[in-house]
């Protein structure tokens, strides 16, 4: 089944302003598909050549200049990590013949940050990325919900009845995962993945002595979910140096594995907690890692807050790619104890705090932290909201709501 990606709307604009645009994402959330859908459609139409042919990309290695000025423009060049040897000539060539939409590159690591890349292509590049597939993409239908919430149009939100919200946690978003009818086949698939990311694409970016201790690694931070990333605790707990954690992460990071939500600090004279929480760019990876399936969440296991924490922020952060207002995340957590998972803060200021609670009830105090985002911020505070696995929307004051976590797709 080919399903809608809605971030296509933002890219075709772009491929007619910028010379280059760059398209992210871990491998298989369907770039090359998408790439070649580009590629193919009226508006831009390019070739299309990927790095992962041996042959082309020895071609590339050898002659990056020869390379870029031999082949026909428009240009798709899928999985240009694998030579980033490429982008100065790719630089060289856009500032001899400036004109929009005459590349556009995927990479299944973010090649803009491994240290041999000493070209950013600032100013000539516009970033995307590709996120396994939201849940709107999923049904077809475009979610609109972060627009809503900056637009203060909650009140007449539609929703669903939601019976299968653990089911959507544990499969996560990548489309072959989808596709597999059984859980033993979709965690065989989940396997798989992962030892073909560690074993490849983590060996190709980095020389690392012993990728025996990584999936020990990823398997620790999967249990760690929505929880303060402490470099040196982890440190501890896997009785390994800092600077080993410190590349590993980046190395998950620079592969689309993990991600690590930033602390909030508008507001410097506050004393704010500075550290990072840390998530994975999809939950069915994560619940795989921890053998967490559809009932074990169901019936509150540890992880099945945390991970739905993920899967909201998952969600949210998906549906930022296309809409028209494009936030950016934080957390929050005071000194004091004030807690709201996740902080949306549009250019402007303007800013809704989102928690997510695994129980089936949600009371006032549940409100305590957006509360007081709201005591802080006056009017530029939108929106608080308490996502949780129920069935209405309820009103718990100005601006307060609880919703069911279907009310961002529905």
């Amino acid at each position: 089944m080919m399903y809608p990606r809605f971030i296509k709307e933002k890219m075709l604009p772009a491929l007619q302003e910028s010379p280059v645009i760059m398209l992210f994402g871990a491998r298989q959330t369907g770039k090359s598909t998408l790439a070649k859908i580009l590629a193919e459609s009226e508006d831009w139409h390019a070739q299309y050549t990927t790095l992962d042919d041996l042959t082309i990309r020895s071609a590339a290695l050898m002659d990056p200049h020869g390379f870029i000025n031999n082949l026909s423009l428009p240009l798709v060049i899928d999985e240009v990590q694998l030579a980033p040897e490429l982008l100065p000539a790719i630089k060289l060539y856009i500032d001899q013949n400036r004109k929009p939409g005459q590349f556009l590159l995927t990479g299944s690591a973010n090649v803009l940050t491994l240290p041999k890349v000493s070209e950013s292509l600032a100013g000539r590049i516009e970033l995307f990325t590709l996120f396994p597939l939201s849940q709107g993409e999923l049904i077809e239908k475009k979610e609109i919900f972060i627009d809503r919430c900056f637009s203060g149009s909650l009140k007449n939100l539609p929703t669903t009845a939601e019976n299968a919200i653990w089911e959507r946690v544990a499969e996560g978003g990548y489309p072959e995962v989808l596709k597999r009818t059984s859980y033993e086949r979709k965690q065989v698939w989940f396997r798989d993945y992962i030892a073909t990311i560690l074993q490849r694409d983590i060996r190709e970016l980095a020389q690392i002595n012993d990728l025996s201790i990584m999936p020990r690694f990823l398997e620790l931070l999967a249990a760690r979910v929505g929880a303060l990333h402490n470099a040196a605790e982890v440190s501890r707990a896997m009785q390994i140096p800092q600077t080993s954690i410190k590349r590993y992460m980046s190395l998950f990071e620079a592969t689309f594995l993990v991600y690590r939500l930033l602390p909030w600090s508008t507001n410097p004279g506050k004393r704010l907690v500075k550290t990072p929480k840390l998530y994975f760019n999809d939950t069915g990876l994560a619940a795989h890692l921890t053998a967490q399936s559809a009932d074990a969440l169901r019936a509150k296991s540890l992880l099945s807050g945390p991970l739905l924490e993920n899967f909201v922020l998952n969600e949210l952060r998906k549906q930022a790619t296309w809409a028209q207002r494009s936030p950016r995340f934080y957390h929050l957590r005071t000194q004091s104890g004030i807690e709201v998972d996740f902080i949306l803060e549009a250019q402007n200021g303007d800013c809704v705090g989102i928690e997510v609670k695994a129980a089936a009830t949600v009371r006032a105090d549940d409100f305590k932290g957006c509360q007081w985002m709201q005591d802080q911020l006056g009017d530029k505070f939108v929106a608080g909201i308490v996502f949780y696995p129920g069935k209405e929307i309820v009103p718990f004051g100005k601006k307060l709501w609880a919703m069911p976590v279907s009310a961002i797709w529905a």
